[in-house]
């Protein structure tokens, strides 16, 4: 059995105005440094014997101030990215909804069906975080590893591990800074 702590990374300047980040890369806000600081404090006396990151910035800067006070290197791996929001990326929440209703509706109603143009499909985003954890697993089988990642990718793990209801998948997204446990079986 492998424990892995999922962390999402830190507040961001686009989570504060309400645009879709996806697979774009902005940095942490002063907030979030803060609390990418505080998870480590909090995580640091675990004992962990990997830290493992999406590649993109915001999560790699929270997974850093957990490798300064632990020493561990950073994992980095692209398959724990965030869903790829298509034509999505970079735009206001209010601009989506104006250009795309249809396809706005269709994805907080019903995401399993719909998805953003251009973008991913969660079941996409399923298999390749699956695919990341299971390599993870493969590697650290007794272990306890530290993730960071983003919102859906520990939605869609509470899913798989927690048995928590796909239908439900929009109220397991986690804050800024918060972590799910995992026991997940080699």
């Amino acid at each position: 059995m492998t424990t892995i702590y999922m962390v999402r990374h830190g507040q961001t300047p686009w989570n504060v105005g309400g645009r879709y980040q996806g697979q774009l890369d902005p940095p942490l806000t002063e907030k979030g440094r803060q609390q990418a600081r505080t998870t480590a404090t909090r995580l640091a006396s675990l004992g962990f014997d990997a830290i493992y990151s999406s590649d993109l910035a915001r999560a790699r800067q929270t997974a850093e101030a957990l490798a300064d006070v632990t020493g561990l290197p950073i994992h980095l791996d692209p398959r724990l990215r965030e869903i790829h929001q298509g034509e999505w990326q970079g735009v206001l929440i209010g601009d989506i909804r104006a250009r795309w209703p249809g396809e706005i509706e269709g994805w907080e109603t019903d995401p399993w069906h719909h998805h953003p143009p251009g973008g991913e499909r969660l079941e996409e985003l399923q298999a390749r975080l699956l695919a990341a954890i299971n390599d993870i697993v493969a590697t650290w089988p007794q272990g306890k590893v530290a993730v960071f990642s983003h919102k859906l990718p520990i939605a869609l793990l509470k899913i798989r591990y927690q048995q928590h209801s796909p239908a439900q998948i929009w109220s397991l997204l986690p804050a800024n800074g918060a972590w799910e446990v995992f026991e997940v079986e080699n």
